[in-house]
């Protein structure tokens, strides 16, 4: 059995997808989890898990047995070349363009994919710039 070291002391402990078909969904994300250098453990319980993501079908004891709405996702990327393999892999895997590799308006780094999985949830990988990345914390004004 494989084993995940899970990261402690993050806002978020989990989030969870509830998705129609559980095999298009791992085929997707297992590619673009690779891209990422993120491991995904497969489970006997109806659902898999990369790191804080857990992705499930309907009928999983881990669901409520209801899909999920649709939810954006952004995942860090090491650098920008990261972001177009995240893309290609992504449409090679079921995804479908939702706004291909480039320099967003939010910061001069900020360089992104959008995809949108098979069940529609638009999926983002993104690079920040070394400065960005670097930075211990962030300040904002209220």
């Amino acid at each position: 059995m494989a084993e995940i070291r899970l990261h402690r002391g993050r806002l978020i402990d989990h989030i969870q997808l509830v998705v129609r078909d559980l095999g298009a969904s791992e085929r997707f994300y297992r590619a673009v989890m690779a891209v990422l250098e993120i491991p995904v453990l497969g489970t006997d319980r109806g659902c898999f898990l990369a790191d804080e993501l857990v992705v499930s079908s309907a009928d999983s004891p881990t669901a409520a047995g209801a899909l999920t709405g649709r939810h954006h996702l952004a995942f860090q990327a090491r650098d920008r070349a990261t972001v177009d393999a995240f893309h290609r892999a992504a449409l090679d895997h079921g995804g479908t363009d939702n706004g291909t590799p480039g320099i967003r308006a939010y910061h001069p780094q900020y360089y992104a994919a959008f995809v949108l999985d098979p069940d529609g949830n638009n999926i983002e990988a993104v690079y920040q710039g070394e400065a960005k990345r670097s930075a211990p914390s962030v300040t904002i004004e209220v």
